[in-house]
C-alpha cells in the first residue's frame, strides 16, 4: 500500500445507511483502505455490520458493554495484518490502530466526542502521555 485513504462518517445507529455503505463496494472502488465511523448500527448482541471486503475493529472496550459502542474502524480486509494493530484503549467512544506502511508509522484514533462533558479529551491525554514512545 503506496497511499492511505481513510473514510469518516456518522451512521446516526442507521442500519440502512451503513448497510449500503458497507455492501456497495464504492469505497474500495476508491481505493479507501479504512473507514471511521461514529455512532454506528449495532446488532442486538453488539454486532455491527459489515462485508467481505472490511475487517471490522472494536473498541477495545467494546465487550464490557456491546451496546454503548460510539466508534468502530474497518481495515480494508486485503491489508496485510502484519500492517495493522490495534492499540488498547479504555473507552467504547475512541476505537484506535497502528498501520504500516511504505510511507511510515501513523496511529489512527476514532473518537466519538459527546460534547456533555470532556472525559474524552482526558482519557486521550492520558493516554498519550503513558504512550509517548509506541505513538512516535
Amino acid at each position: 500500500m503506496d497511499k492511505l485513504s481513510i473514510w469518516q462518517q456518522n451512521m446516526n445507529k442507521s442500519p440502512i445507511c451503513q448497510h449500503d455503505l458497507m455492501s456497495n463496494n464504492t469505497l474500495v472502488r476508491k481505493g479507501i483502505n479504512c473507514i471511521a465511523l461514529q455512532e454506528p448500527a449495532l446488532s442486538s448482541v453488539g454486532l455491527t455490520i459489515t462485508s467481505r471486503d472490511w475487517t471490522p475493529v472494536y473498541p477495545s472496550d467494546h465487550s464490557n458493554n456491546l451496546l454503548k459502542t460510539r466508534s468502530i474502524l474497518f481495515i480494508r480486509a486485503d491489508m496485510i495484518t502484519e500492517n495493522w494493530n490495534q492499540l488498547d484503549f479504555p473507552s467504547s467512544d475512541i476505537t484506535a490502530v497502528q498501520l504500516t506502511g511504505q510511507w511510515g508509522k501513523i496511529t489512527i484514533f476514532n473518537i466519538y466526542n459527546d460534547g456533555e462533558c470532556d472525559e474524552t479529551i482526558k482519557l486521550l491525554s492520558a493516554f498519550h502521555h503513558r504512550n509517548q514512545a509506541a505513538l512516535e
